[in-house]
């Protein structure tokens, strides 16, 4: 009987070993339904110029591999870095251009692509006639130029690009040369923290203040991490020709961002400056913006902005001063910028929340004041000398408002054209159609007396977007086209050239893969298409889409996307394992909450996390 007993005892004991035992298990692939669609091919992303005549069809992969998911990752200060390739760790790779003339079915190559091509960062020269990008080897990021015409592409650098923090070139306005951000041969080995030994306490001090702080990722937290973020920061910028010639331009610093006046006289350059904070991320450091000409010369220190840590209470608090400085489009080299007249306390009653000034090159003459608004500033849209349309916002009630004034002539008071609810989509009417000016930059394209609005066109009967025209004397609007919606969904990407009417369009349907089209909004034709990406998700073609409409318990009307499985039968109603994903969003009034923002027309695609791939496995 004692052996009976001890013979159980022992087997139990193995079972219980070998139930708690590792058990090593490879990567699973999920049933061929789901792994059908996980592997289909993506249609090109699409990069086409102003002129509407040439496009850059960008390829890549859906998913990232094993091994690029393996790579080394710093967070630090808000970023997330690779420290061996010195570029973002979550960064999208291209590996593969073609271009395609519109009008010409037909994929003409690139040649002179990098091997195993991991390319990003891409961005047109100011005359469009070339095209720059990013190569991320296993060692670096290198720099590459791409000539449209000639259909071919060109290393310019070696892989020793600083691409850590924002943009890692730009191109300088003679289309000859651009101004990159390289690693300095000073930087210093990054410090180990699973190997290094720290040389005191982290303290924190409390200095009697009462302030409120959002709740920020990847902050830094020690002495450790602020020596590798100012590592990885570190950079020198360098003029490079098209031909690789490099020169100095500005010596070693923390550079935040980089900015061209329109006329490319003047170059406004950011860095961020000690010390660092332990509760914000990097953009509210200390900064110093400086002015130089494209020689690098110092022309004015125009902005120092200390420690950003402490704010008053809300959403629409901002610092004192100087901030959203930026160049003027429409003019060759002028600054603008906000100034809070309410301390930046939402809290404080104030007829204007800010002020906005003008500040024109070599800022020798002290800034004039444009105008002010009642709502905190957003930004600016520049028409011509005589026409402009600032825009403000407050969050606390969601207004926005849109100011009409007179640049040359501030004696005349700014005049509110539009004064809405901006989470109120069905009324949105629409922002104004852009061009581009002598110096390259998007201003409003102003005809006559005439502006144009483009509208997403949200609204009881689904999304039917629209191009009005609008008269800035008398405001009124007449509607020049506006989409059917009845059979697919349309969206108004840009326009190419307004007074003949021509626009560029993104066609789609629940079945049909998303095209571009040129369509002429004065004339009652079909539209031409340019692209011809066929759907690489044919298994879900048949599956059944619709957005269906309900009642909240306290009485407010939500809409949702039903998806079932293909040949299911309605009639009989069987019932279905159901995934259902849902969002909070935050609505100041029930009519805006109640208004639906999506189309039935819309492509299924089957993005990351989708739970799509879950209707081929027959849940709803």
């Amino acid at each position: 009987m004692k052996r009976l007993l001890f013979t159980c005892a022992a087997l139990m004991l193995l079972f219980l070993s070998v139930s708690q035992a590792q058990v090593d298990v490879e990567y699973q692939l999920p049933p061929k339904e789901i792994l059908e669609l996980a592997d289909a091919p993506m249609a090109p992303s699409v990069r086409i110029n102003r002129e509407g005549d040439h496009m850059v069809l960008l390829y890549r992969s859906r998913y990232k591999t094993i091994s690029e998911l393996s790579e080394t990752e710093m967070r630090l200060a808000g970023l997330r870095i690779n420290p061996k390739t010195n570029i973002g760790s979550r960064e999208r790779f291209y590996n593969n251009i073609t271009l395609m003339k519109v009008g010409d079915k037909k994929e003409t190559p690139v040649s002179g692509l990098p091997e195993q091509a991991r390319l990003s960062n891409f961005s047109w020269s100011p005359n469009e006639s070339m095209m720059a990008f990013t190569h991320t080897t296993q060692q670096g990021v290198e720099l590459w130029v791409l000539d449209i015409e000639q259909a071919q592409c060109h290393k310019l650098t070696e892989g020793r690009l600083n691409a850590n923090i924002g943009m890692p070139y730009d191109w300088f306005k003679d289309n000859e040369a651009l101004l990159v951000k390289f690693l300095p041969d000073s930087r210093q080995q990054l410090t180990d923290k699973s190997e290094s030994i720290p040389q005191g306490p982290t303290v924190s001090v409390n200095k009697g203040q009462t302030a409120q702080n959002r709740t920020y990722q990847d902050l830094l937290k020690d002495k450790a991490d602020e020596f590798n973020f100012e590592q990885l920061a570190h950079a020198e910028l360098y003029r490079v020709s098209l031909e690789g010639q490099k020169r100095l331009w500005k010596e070693n610093a923390m550079y935040r961002s980089v900015s061209f006046s329109p006329d490319g006289e003047y170059i406004m350059v950011t860095t961020i400056e000690r010390p660092f904070s332990y509760i914000v991320p990097y953009y509210r450091f200390p900064s110093t913006s400086v002015v130089y000409d494209k020689q690098g010369n110092q022309v004015k220190k125009v902005l120092e902005v200390p420690l950003t840590e402490d704010l008053p209470k809300g959403f629409m608090a901002v610092r004192e001063g100087m901030r959203n400085l930026n160049w003027r489009s429409d003019k060759p080299a002028t600054l603008i910028f906000a100034k809070a007249l309410d301390g930046g306390d939402p809290e404080q009653e104030v007829e204007y929340r800010d002020e906005v000034f003008q500040w024109k090159a070599p800022f020798n003459e002290e800034p004039t004041s444009l105008l002010k608004t009642i709502n905190r500033f957003s930004g600016i849209m520049w028409g011509d000398k005589e026409t402009a349309a600032a825009m403000d916002y407050w969050w606390n009630n969601r207004n926005t408002k849109t100011y009409l004034f007179n640049p040359s002539d501030l004696s005349q008071e700014p005049r509110i054209i539009f004064d809405r609810n901006y989470q109120d989509r069905y009324n949105d009417p629409g922002r104004p159609v852009t061009r581009k000016n002598q110096y390259g930059e998007s201003v409003m394209d102003i005809d006559g007396k005439h502006i144009y609005l483009m509208g997403d066109g949200y609204s009881d009967e689904g999304i039917r977007p629209f191009v009005d025209k609008y008269n800035l004397k008398t405001d009124e609007t007449k509607r020049l086209w506006r989409a059917n919606g009845e059979n697919n969904l349309e969206r108004i990407l840009f326009a190419l050239d307004m007074k003949k009417g021509k626009v560029l369009s993104r066609i789609e349907s629940s079945n049909e893969y998303p095209n571009y089209y040129i369509r002429n909004v004065k004339k009652n034709k079909e539209p031409e298409a340019i692209t011809f990406f066929e759907n690489p998700f044919k298994s879900i073609m048949d599956i059944h889409k619709e957005v269906i409409h309900y009642k909240r318990a306290d009485g407010i009307d939500l809409s949702a996307t039903l998806y079932l499985p293909a040949g299911y039968d309605k009639e009989k109603k069987k019932k279905l394992p159901m995934l259902m994903w849902a969002y909070p969003r935050e609505y100041k009034d029930k009519a805006s909450a109640s208004q639906v923002t999506s189309s039935p027309h819309e492509f299924t695609y089957p993005h990351y996390g989708s739970p799509v791939f879950w209707v081929t496995r027959g849940y709803a």
